[in-house]
This record gives structure tokens, sequence and C-alpha cells, in this order.
């Protein structure tokens, strides 16, 4: 290689055959060009054939790939810090060697980076075989993007292409003891640091893999040395960023990840001590860093096991876990126009939880909402020529649900395309709705953990079918949610009307689930049987007119 390449490469090496040799296939066939190209490969003692595969290609390419070995260091950071200490291009980027990069990717960022003159260019990633990666930040090209008030902190993986003067001249490197999370440092400052920072988002250039024997080493941390590594990395970042808004940006990712991961699925299951040591842990970053904007900013999930492990109740934590589990979201409280998730420890004076905590602040709750909406009682009801389709629905919701406009409508048209899963559709500001026809009234549910809406529609004298629906609305929301039948038995079809124009209607789930109603003519009125007549006997003239000619 002749004069300076415009990237070096890092690729640490641990044990990802066969996954490795992907990844360098991928480099070599970068679009940039090798002339242009230097790939640092750094084995950290694998005892697989990665060693050896990454000896194959830097026979088969002298004048690009560069291989050094080294004793296992235990994770990612040292064989990183190794590399850099010999990369001579103008910019490094680093990849995990179990992953891949489209063909375009280092050129497409290269240019990006001159054209914007930018210190830090953030490629799109996508996850492959189920690893998930955030895509909040790849939604289109930026050539200026700020830490601080984009989805960025929630890219803090270091496969980036950064400029390696800002590199040298802040001296960044990895922290080499942090068993996981150990490139998020460098990523924070680097960005913090950077004059510029780009997106290129139009272009797939890194393809994240979880391997099939989930051996990342993310996934093989324990939960203490997650907590102690989340730890370290707050407060690097509290010593890099000054109070206020700015952090709040960067460390509401740490509460929303890295520490709700700590009370997930698992943590009811968990040793007692154990339980005791993460709540402890994170009550002590939620001391110093969980303000009111982080709490504000989160889901209410997420924000309620933070602040139940911050006050220490353990018990609490556990139950809104396991419950969350068998039975789905618990319900909401309606007050006016507040709504709060009944999780435990809700205005329990032993804890203290304040109740803005389990208050929902601007979030759309429709999966909860249709998760636990359920026909319990549908029938017909009666007077003269008159029928009225009747129906008791659980819902998820108690408190002032009268004054949350619980209603009950029969709603022609097919939810739209648009809907949120699973099922329900939170209706955009502004939107008109009918009044409500029929009468409506609602108790609380035996159990007290849901309300009952009872409704008696009228039917019109129409023919089609309509969707049985419930409307309530919650937080300043009004959703709109699809009643499902649940295998209860629908009604039988009934007659109503006139004798001389009888129609006929009939309750029924349809292949969502979701129960509809359908009426239809008996009969057609008799100018509709004329008509039709007339028209038969038009085309067989017509027919026989053109059989003559």
């Amino acid at each position: 290689m002749s004069g300076t390449p415009d990237v070096s490469v890092v690729v640490a090496v641990y044990n990802t055959m066969p996954y490795l040799t992907e990844c360098l296939n991928s480099l070599i066939g970068q679009s940039i060009g090798r002339e242009r190209l230097e790939i640092v490969a750094v084995d950290d003692g694998s005892t697989d054939d990665s060693g050896r595969e990454l000896d194959r290609f830097a026979a088969l390419y002298p004048d690009t790939v560069k291989v050094i070995h080294q004793p296992n260091s235990g994770g990612p950071a040292a064989p990183s810090n190794r590399a850099l200490d010999v990369a001579t291009g103008r910019f490094v980027y680093f990849i995990g060697s179990d992953d891949h990069l489209g063909e375009e990717a280092l050129e497409r960022m290269v240019k990006c980076a001159d054209e914007n003159d930018a210190d830090v260019v953030v490629g799109k990633m996508v996850g492959t075989n189920g690893r998930y990666v955030h895509q909040a930040l790849y939604k289109e090209n930026v050539a200026d993007v700020s830490l601080y008030d984009s989805a960025l902190p929630f890219t803090l993986a270091n496969t980036k292409l950064f400029r390696r003067d800002m590199v040298e001249k802040y001296h960044l490197r990895f922290p080499e003891h942090l068993p996981v999370g150990s490139d998020q440092p460098f990523t924070i400052e680097a960005c913090v640091r950077a004059r510029k920072i780009s997106v290129v988002a139009d272009y797939t250039c890194y393809y994240a893999v979880k391997r099939g024997d989930a051996s990342n080493i993310t996934y093989r941390a324990d939960h203490l040395a997650r907590l102690r590594a989340a730890a370290e990395i707050m407060d690097f970042t509290a010593g890099l960023v000054e109070e206020g808004p700015k952090r709040d940006a960067v460390l509401r990712r740490h509460f929303t990840w890295e520490l709700a991961k700590l009370v997930q699925d698992d943590f009811p299951s968990l040793d007692r001590e154990l339980q005791r040591q993460l709540c402890s842990g994170i009550g002590r970053l939620a001391d110093a860093y969980f303000t009111d904007g982080i709490r504000d900013a989160m889901d209410v999930k997420r924000r309620v096991r933070i602040a139940l492990a911050h006050a220490g109740a353990v018990d609490e934590l556990a139950e809104a876990i396991s419950s969350e589990q068998e039975h789905g979201a618990p319900p909401f409280v309606v007050e006016g126009e507040r709504a709060y998730a009944r999780y435990p420890g809700f205005r329990d004076p032993r804890i203290g939880v304040p109740d803005r905590v389990y208050e929902l602040v601007g979030e759309a709750v429709p999966g909860r909402l249709a998760k636990g909406t359920e026909l319990l009682a549908s029938g017909w009801e009666q007077q003269g020529e008159a029928l009225a389709y009747t129906a008791s629905v659980r819902v998820p919701v108690l408190g002032d649900v009268q004054g949350a406009g619980a209603a009950l409508r029969l709603v022609k048209g097919a939810m739209p395309k648009s809907a949120d899963k699973p099922g329900a559709r939170r209706l955009q500001p502004g939107h008109e709705l009918a009044p409500v026809v029929g009468e409506m009234r609602v108790e609380p549910a035996a159990d007290g953990a849901a309300s009952v809406l009872h409704a008696r529609v009228p039917l019109e004298l129409v023919t089609g079918k309509r969707g049985v629906r419930v409307y309530l609305d919650v937080a300043g929301w009004t959703y709109e949610i699809p009643v499902r039948g649940k295998g209860l038995p629908m009604p039988l079809a009934r007659r109503w009307g006139r004798d001389d124009d009888p129609y006929r209607a009939s309750a029924l789930v349809n292949p969502k689930g979701r129960v509809v109603v359908d009426t239809a003519q008996m009969y057609p009125p008799k100018r509709t049987v004329v008509r039709r007549a007339l028209g038969g006997l038009v085309r067989k003239l017509k027919s026989r007119s053109k059989r003559k000619k």
C-alpha cells in the first residue's frame, strides 16, 4: 500500500468462526478499493480457527490486511486499543468479527465525512438472525446530528466511522476492565468532542449478527457485572456532560435499556440477596441521575420498575413483573384527564412512590386496551318492530370510566391498516365522532380489576356489516377498540321490522376474531323485484337481436 489509506478497519477477534470469513470477505470486497483500505485484525487468543483464518487473509492480501496475535484479554477493548496504536488511516472504523458490511459502506461513509467535514459518521445498521438494532436514527440522511436531541444515545456501539485525528487528539481508548459496554465511553466521548456528526441512512452499511449459539459477550455477562458496567458508563458520562437536559438526553438511554434490563422477566426468580443488590445499585444511580425529565420521557412500565427498585420495594417489583407476565398490563385508573397504570405500589404510603411515576404521560397504550377489552355477553332486545343489540364488555379501566367517554358503537368499515397493533387505534386530534346512539351503563367488574360497559344499541333499517367497537378517552387520547369474541357463543339471528319489509340481524366473529353485527333485508322491495325483472327481459331481447344479425 502506498500513501495513507482513507480508512483503517479495526477487527477484534475471538473465536468467531465461521462468521469471521464472511466479515473479512465483506471488507476485502468493499467498493472503496483495497488501495484506500487498511484492515487491522487483532486475534485475542482465539482457540478455534480464527487465528489461522486471519493469517490466510493476510497472506492473500498482504498490502491490505495486518494481523496481530496476542494472549486473550477477556474482551474486545484491549485488542481494539492495540489496533488503534498501529492504525494509519485518515478514519478508523470498528466492526465486530461476527458481523459484516454492505459492499458500498466504507465508500459512502468516507464520502459523507469529507463532504460534511464530519468527525463521526453513523452508517445505517440492521440486525440479522433476530438481533435487535434500534432504528430511529436512520429515518433520513443527516449532515449534522446532535447527541442531545436525536436518537443517537440509543446507538452507542463503536461501529461508526471516526476521524483518527480526533481520536488521537483526545487519546480516545477503550476501558479494558469493563466486561460489557466498553465501547460506550469511547463513542460517547467521541460524540461529545466531535465538531460534526453525520448519518448515512439511505444505505444499509452494517449487518449485526446474533450468533446461533448466543455467545456474543453481551449475552454472557451476569447481572452484577452489567450493573457495575452501567454505573461506570453513567458516571463517566456525567463527568463529560454537565447536569441538565443534555445529560438527561444521554442517560435516559441507560435507565431505559441497561438498568431496565436488570429488572426484566427473570428478576422474580433471582436469589433474594441478588435482588437486593440490584435494587440498591439502581437506587444509587437513580439518586444521582433519575431526574423528572428522564422519568417523564420513559414509558410507564420501565419507569415504575426503576422507581420500585429505587424505593427498595423488592416484593412489589417482583409482583409487578410476574403479574404482567401472567396477566398482561394492569388496568388503568382514570381520574378526569389523568390516567394511572395500577401497578403494585400505586399509592402505597409504605413505599411512597409519587403518582407521577404511574401516570400515562403522553403515552399511547393501544396494545394494553386491545388486549384487555373482551366481550362478556351479547344478545338481542326486541320491542315491537324495533331491535337492539345488547352487549357487556370488560375494559381494563377503573375510576371515572363514564366520564372517560366509554361507549360502544356499531361502525361500518374495517379498521384501517394504520391501526395500532394489536388492534386498538389512537384517533388523531381533531377527529369527529357521531353522537352516541343507545344506552350505556358502566359498573366495576366483580374482581375489581376492570370495568364492565353495558350497552344497548338500536339497529337501523340498513344492510351491511357493522364492527362492534368500544371508544375510550384515556390520558387525553381517544381510542377505538374492536371487541373480540374470545370464543363466546354469538346470539342467534333475529328478524325485525315491518311484516312487508322485514330485516334479519346476526352477530358473528370474523376471521380476525372481532365481533361483527350483520344486517340484511329478508327479501327486496317490490319495486326492486320489478326493476330486476325488466332488466332481465331487456337483456334477453338484446341477445335475440344479436343472434338474428
